[in-house]
């Protein structure tokens, strides 16, 4: 019983450090007037392939940078760099999420006088994330439909703190026993106010309505801190 409770407190005294620091990279993105979105998905579930779809239609008029999470490799990092933005690789060394002080680490190495968007991707996992703040202005959560309808209902935490959800790989549809109407009810019942986008990456089905949506939210962000 001891043992639980030194547990309790410990992780009340990571989340509270952790929430202190994420208010301080807050106040650094409204200083800079730069709409700070967290991207959360399970691995395979297409963020940084959705990132490598959605840059395209901003390149030309916003000014975007990334920081990619990921436990070991820099192989999401490269492949975004290729888009010829700014670009910084996080690996946690074995953790299961990025957190407030890691990502505060390296904002220094962006420059902040052209930054619009900052994208923050991650590490693949459901659980972790959805309790670290990072200072964003609002979570994103890519969800592929082949893992399952039953995945709201599951990890109800991080769909709760979601402000858009982006149901990828709708090519599937038909080749898995998804149920859609159930996913979307699920989605609906633990957050009535979520945005669900329905994406295929692959073939670019509702990427429109999705980076329309993003551009808003950024043009938005603008406008309100201006």
């Amino acid at each position: 019983m001891e043992s639980s409770r030194r547990e309790i407190e410990v992780m009340a005294n990571l989340l509270g450090s952790n929430d202190v620091q994420a208010e301080v990279n807050r106040a650094h993105f409204r200083k800079n007037n730069c709409l700070a979105i967290n991207v959360i998905g399970s691995p395979g579930a297409g963020k940084t392939t959705l990132l490598e779809k959605t840059l395209p239609h901003f390149t030309l008029d916003l000014r975007v940078g990334v920081i990619e999470g990921d436990i070991f490799t820099s192989k999401d990092a490269d492949r975004i760099a290729v888009h010829k933005i700014p670009v910084i690789q996080i690996n946690t060394g074995g953790g299961c999420h990025l957190d407030s002080k890691m990502v505060s680490k390296v904002l220094p190495e962006f420059d902040w006088s052209s930054m619009d968007l900052m994208i923050i991707e991650n590490v693949g996992n459901l659980v972790c994330p959805a309790d670290f703040d990072l200072g964003e202005a609002f979570k994103v959560i890519v969800l592929s439909i082949v893992e399952g309808d039953d995945k709201p209902s599951k990890y109800p935490v991080i769909f709760r703190n979601a402000k858009a959800v982006v149901l990828n790989k709708m090519d599937f549809e038909l080749l898995t026993d998804v149920n859609m109407e159930t996913m979307r009810h699920d989605i609906r019942t633990i957050n009535p106010g979520i945005e669900i986008f329905e994406v295929s990456c692959r073939n670019g089905n509702g990427l429109q309505a999705w980076t329309s949506w993003l551009r808003h939210e950024v043009e938005a962000y603008k406008e309100d801190k201006g």
